[in-house]
């Protein structure tokens, strides 16, 4: 089974990234084939400085080794050193009827939010599509807010399909619905876009923060807490196994500790929980050219997969003659 995931290199990780895709792909790595790229074409939509992009690209590098991406079992790259997937790109948008990108939700509440509309930001879930076709992904683990992504992936291959035959795999997404849609700090999705999120490689004292900052209920120290809706409660249990969760729910049911004190325990679980990958990760920030190499390397095999399958679509389209 072929699992397929990818990341923008537009900032620093943060845990909703973590929880969302990168922890379930690294654990993919056990019993499927792993396909894993930094999405640098498509932080193109959101960052339009070219050294902060370059950066970034490295950044997002050093931060996937160090939190599990094994070079030797799965295929680790940057998608703009597999050109294929852009020309996969144009060949499916004459599939993709404009209707279908207009119903993008992605699209619409990044727009309301401010974002300038542009072509690129349009045309997002075209490209997603070819990432995702041009290397036969069976699986795509994706958070609740990019099913839709993967499904207009499906809803394009099929058209390819019909009319030139069965030469694209169509994706099926999977969803931990447990973790599927991490809370940022003001209860919405964790997202750098919205700018609620708690980051992984933080300093601790920025961690610590920013954890400070989550908006919870004004309710007295003595009195008995909610935990279900609260924005802590639903950050911290993600780390926590069913005794501990139920130990915590314990004490915000008891009362006589305030949202500040739940708040400083989700500080020292996250610092806790991230040690050994920053020990890895200063690993990597320490030898730039080792983690060039293995990009360099998964690209090489990115692309011997993605040949057969674009050089049957350059056949059937008549782009090769």
């Amino acid at each position: 089974m072929r699992v397929l995931t990818g990341i923008q290199p537009s900032g620093d990780l943060h845990i909703g990234n973590y929880f969302g895709s990168i922890k379930p792909m690294i654990e993919s790595q056990e019993e499927h084939e792993v396909f894993a790229f930094i999405a640098n074409y498509h932080a193109m939509t959101s960052l339009d400085d070219g050294g902060r992009l370059s950066h970034l690209t490295m950044q997002a590098a050093t931060d996937f080794l160090a939190l599990g991406m094994n070079p030797a079992k799965s295929t680790f790259w940057v998608q703009s050193d597999v050109k294929e997937v852009l020309e996969l790109y144009w060949v499916l948008s004459s599939f993709t009827p404009m209707g279908l990108l207009e119903r993008a939700h992605s699209y619409k509440d990044k727009v309301a939010k401010g974002i300038a509309s542009n072509h690129n930001l349009f045309s997002y879930p075209v490209l997603m599509a070819a990432d995702i076709v041009l290397f036969g992904s069976q699986i795509i683990p994706v958070g609740k807010d990019q099913i839709q992504h993967v499904e207009i992936a499906r809803d394009i291959a099929l058209k390819f399909n019909n009319r030139y035959g069965d030469i694209l795999t169509l994706p099926e997404f999977r969803v931990d619905e447990n973790v599927a849609t991490v809370p940022g700090t003001d209860g919405q999705k964790m997202s750098k876009s919205y700018g609620n999120t708690i980051t992984i490689f933080g300093e601790e004292k920025a961690q610590l923060k920013t954890i400070k900052k989550i908006v919870t209920e004004l309710v007295g120290m003595e009195e008995p807490k909610e935990y279900a809706n609260c924005n802590v409660y639903n950050i911290v249990k993600l780390f926590l196994d069913e005794n501990e969760r139920v130990a915590l729910q314990e004490r915000y049911t008891r009362g006589g500790e305030g949202h500040g004190h739940f708040k400083l325990y989700l500080a020292d679980v996250l610092w806790e929980y991230f040690r050994p990958f920053r020990e890895r990760r200063a690993y990597y920030e320490s030898h730039p050219d080792e983690v060039r190499d293995i990009l360099k390397s998964g690209a090489d095999k990115a692309r011997a997969v993605a040949q057969p399958i674009i050089e049957k679509v350059r056949s059937v389209t008549g782009i090769t003659y």
